[in-house]
């Protein structure tokens, strides 16, 4: 194995580690802590107990994830915590899907962002709640390999939370043998060698470590994908997707919005298998792991979007446009979210998608989406070659019989004049 190198920034929120939660005095104020009902969430229920927490409230906010609310709600129970479940779907699809998908957002153009997407409308939710409680803790559990640590902290702070916040697991390193031995103990039973890591909301699944743990040797176990499984050669349907302004506004000429639009291409094309995606991401030290996704709906989102672009903007456009979706891009892999550059990005992209409309229509079978009609309210293509041809080569001997009145007279116009110039004779 290769050595790596590493350049940790210092933690932003005041905790880090286990001992920064020993270290916190007032054991009886609120604490909010994010909560999947995962083992390392468990886990740190379980330490907050230990500690003498007494009013901890474990928070849940849904962006698509399935909760399952009675189970959760007796594992918070198990450890004195009241359980809390967030809605955050609309303001997941308003703040994050929508700019996301007018900014082309994809990880260096490869596979679409997700929880850069989500984790800021999840930190603002929590950061909400704490608020309302009067918590002066907030805490969630990243650790160093996942990028979601800078997106989380970032967020937090960016929302103004005044209190301490942060993950323990940032330093903090305990094996998952360890953390499934102490909750055993407790009557808490978790599976210590996991397959893989999930991470699902309504616009992308994702899945690592485990099996994919080695991007140079890894197998990616059919049974992890949802969306995308149970594949049979079912006959092709016809879709239509159709945008106003860059924005996607029905499907088959109908009015849908995009909260509903995303899970029915989700099953309508993962049902044939499409929107799959594998790639390495960087992490906060530079080092790179490898992810995957599945995400039917935005790659065929994406794809007419584009085709839209192509039809109606010119080429110079498309080309800074394409360089403005990776600066978005960047600033929301890395938390940067809100940034004055990925402010400055989605104005200028926003603005060059006024006039993108019209509607794309695709052949979807099991081996491929292709469009078969795009038709832009404002097109720069050309529907008839030999007419266009025929009007162009009439127009340019037109313009070529036509005479030049100033060079026919000899006569130069006195706005065309320059101080000094010769005059012809």
């Amino acid at each position: 194995m290769n050595p790596v190198s590493t350049s940790i920034k210092p933690p932003i929120g005041g905790i880090s580690s286990f001992e920064d939660l020993e270290a916190f005095s007032d054991r009886t104020a609120p604490v909010a802590t994010m909560f999947s009902g995962g083992l390392d969430s468990t886990y740190l229920l379980y330490k907050l107990q230990s500690l003498g927490f007494a009013n901890v409230e474990a928070v849940a906010a849904d962006v698509g994830t399935p909760i399952d609310q009675p189970l959760l709600e007796r594992t918070a129970a198990k450890f004195g915590a009241r359980f809390v479940s967030l809605e955050g779907r609309k303001a997941f699809v308003e703040q994050g899907v929508k700019p996301a998908i007018r900014a082309h957002a994809k990880y260096l153009g490869s596979y679409p962002l997700s929880s850069s997407l989500s984790r800021p409308i999840i930190a603002s939710l929590v950061v909400d709640h704490a608020t309302s409680i009067g918590s002066r803790l907030v805490l969630h559990t990243a650790n160093l390999s996942q990028n979601s640590l800078p997106r989380l902290n970032n967020s937090i702070k960016r929302s103004g939370f005044s209190g301490k916040f942060g993950s323990p697991y940032e330093c903090s390193v305990i094996s998952r043998q360890q953390k499934a031995a102490a909750l055993s103990k407790c009557g808490a039973t978790f599976v210590a060698d996991r397959r893989w890591s999930t991470d699902e909301n309504l616009w992308c699944r994702e899945f690592e470590s485990g099996p994919l743990e080695d991007p140079e040797n890894f197998s990616i176990p059919e049974e992890a994908f949802a969306w995308t499984r149970n594949i049979h050669a079912e006959q092709p349907v016809e879709i239509k997707l159709g945008f106003t302004d860059g924005n996607l506004v029905s499907i088959d000429d109908r009015d849908v919005a995009l909260i509903d639009a995303i899970p029915f291409l989700n099953k309508t094309v993962g049902k044939f298998g499409h929107g799959r995606f594998v790639g390495l991401e960087h992490i906060s030290t530079g080092e790179k792991v490898l992810e995957v996704r599945e995400a039917p709906a935005a790659a065929i989102i994406l794809d007419a979007l584009r085709h839209l672009e192509t039809a109606s903007l010119g080429v110079a456009s498309i080309v800074l446009k394409q360089g403005l979706e990776q600066a978005w891009s960047q600033e929301a892999v890395s938390g940067a979210w809100g940034s004055t550059i990925h402010q400055m990005c989605e104005r200028a992209i926003a603005s060059a998608l006024e006039g993108v409309s019209g509607s794309v229509s695709y052949i979807v079978d099991h081996t491929r989406f292709l469009p078969r009609s795009i038709v832009a309210r404002e097109p720069k293509y050309i529907r008839d070659r030999h007419v266009w041809e025929y009007q162009a080569a009439s127009h340019a001997a037109s313009s070529k019989a036509r005479p030049s009145p100033n060079l026919q007279t000899g006569d130069i116009r006195e706005k065309d004049r320059t101080p000094g110039a010769v005059q012809p004779q």
